[in-house]
């Protein structure tokens, strides 16, 4: 099914950021488990951070999206560069759609108290907001107050990662305090603390998890406050990641499936760790190596990107066009907490972005199809009067070393009526690959053996 802007009305949701919104309970697999999960579940409530603009059009709504996105791919551009007892281990975590985000919900501290906090790929600490706070933003849940946990610890400055390389971390009164700035104005800041995170392991009972996260005491400028979502879960390389903590467990492997964001809004889905993550028959996962970036503070999952193609045609970008260059810019990356896909601008020789909507143009222009200009504001180039029933979307492969990653042509535009935009968006510095882009793909993070695998999949289906 087409996405449609108009859908946006009542389906607005990777991000993240995609960021991804996380609700429900963690569980697990009770049969030697080594992984975990959590279920995805759409919420079209009032607590979507996307409820305030429901009185803005189609086009401002989706260039809040973009404005989100474009804050997003400044706080990755920022952090690339230098200089600026057993335990299961077959987790799963609910997710819930939150309009063009996925939220996750679970229970934390002896009290078993209710958050719900993004997922983002491109996340390091895990946070929520903490009483006292005198400088939080509103939620809709309420505010944790560890004095009310039994299991609650500060963490104190000696542990390790009180001493993450690359990060804001001060030593105040015995405490760790960290300070974590996304783009944007977007911050948090609080101490780094240890609790109990209770995940399922069956239908009905739950399990303690101790866990080291953000008590946050002062916020900043994020996009969802007013709702129900009171921080983040992050997943990415860094040591102080939900996917680092729990990498013995885990097997160092954690596993999504995004449901098309907009229309039907799906069942429960899950975020999937260790061995509660589907087995593939063989040859049918392609998998490409993760590689590290030179910057020290760069815990993204970077990705050798070889070429590009719309639909048959190869573009054929000189084999250096996507390496990573001086000053910790250029390269690609695939993230959840990024809505959209960013093509760089600025690679060498020639302009990357320009060159496939070039090639988008061209295709589009060999179908007959009336190109409209630009509206003033918008922030897609490529944009076309949609016939009654055309259906001929060019598809996006993006060519990474020894694997092929094809965007169906259906889900690499965004739609409203009678017009549809090619939807990706021009990167200042680098290349990602935005939540857009992964609807109906099932991905793989395997740190152990640091790849990344993906398989086209009907991610409905993924309860």
């Amino acid at each position: 099914m087409s996405l449609s802007l108009s859908s946006l009305n009542s389906k607005l949701l990777f991000f993240l950021c995609v960021t991804l919104l996380f609700q429900n309970n963690f569980s697990f697999s009770t049969a030697n488990p080594t992984g975990l999960t959590l279920k995805v579940v759409v919420d079209d409530s009032p607590t979507s951070p996307l409820y305030r603009i429901q009185n803005l059009t189609i086009d401002e709504r989706i260039e809040r999206l973009i404005n989100v996105t474009n804050a997003r791919a400044d706080y990755l551009n920022l952090v690339s560069n230098p200089d600026a007892e057993i335990l299961p281990d077959n987790i799963r975590i609910p997710l819930l759609r939150e309009n063009l985000w996925y939220a996750a919900e679970f229970k934390i501290g002896s009290q078993l108290h209710r958050v719900k906090l993004l997922m983002d790929t491109g996340g390091g600490l895990t946070w929520t907001q903490c009483q006292p706070c005198p400088k939080c933003f509103p939620q809709k849940l309420p505010i944790y107050d560890p004095r009310a946990s039994q299991t609650y610890a500060t963490l104190p400055c000696e542990h390790r990662l009180c001493k993450t390389p690359g990060k804001d971390l001060t030593c105040v009164n015995g405490v760790c305090r960290y300070v974590v700035n996304y783009g944007g104005g977007t911050s948090t800041r609080g101490v780094l603390s240890t609790e109990a995170f209770h995940f399922l392991i069956d239908r009905t009972n739950t399990r303690p998890f101790e866990a080291v996260f953000g008590c946050s005491d002062e916020s900043g400028n994020v996009f969802f406050q007013n709702t129900e979502i009171s921080g983040v879960f992050g997943l990415s390389f860094s040591p102080d990641s939900m996917a680092k903590q729990f990498s013995t467990e885990t097997h160092s492997r954690f596993s999504y499936c995004f449901a098309p964001i907009v229309g039907a809004v799906p069942p429960p889905l899950v975020l999937r760790f260790g061995e509660d993550i589907p087995r593939f028959p063989p040859g049918h996962l392609q998998s490409t190596m993760v590689m590290r970036a030179p910057a020290q503070n760069n815990y993204f999952y970077n990705l050798q990107l070889l070429d590009i193609s719309v639909d048959t045609y190869r573009i054929g970008f000189p084999p250096s066009t996507f390496q990573f260059r001086s000053g910790g810019a250029g390269g690609c990356l695939i993230d959840s907490g990024a809505l959209f896909t960013f093509i760089d601008s600025g690679t060498i020789g020639v302009n990357a972005y320009e060159r496939v909507m070039q090639v988008f143009t061209a295709y589009y222009g060999s179908k007959n199809l009336k190109r409209l200009e630009r509206p003033q504001g918008s922030s897609f180039q490529v944009c076309y009067e949609r016939p009654p029933n055309y259906d001929e979307f060019a598809t996006l492969t993006f060519h990474f070393n020894g694997a092929d990653y094809t965007v169906a042509g259906k889900y690499v535009n965004v739609f409203k009526p009678g017009v549809f935009c090619v939807g990706v968006l021009r990167g200042p510095s680098s290349t990602i690959l935005g939540a857009w882009h992964q609807q109906d793909k099932r991905i793989i993070h395997d740190d152990l053996f640091g790849e990344l695998q993906f398989a086209d999949e009907n991610c409905a289906n993924d309860v």
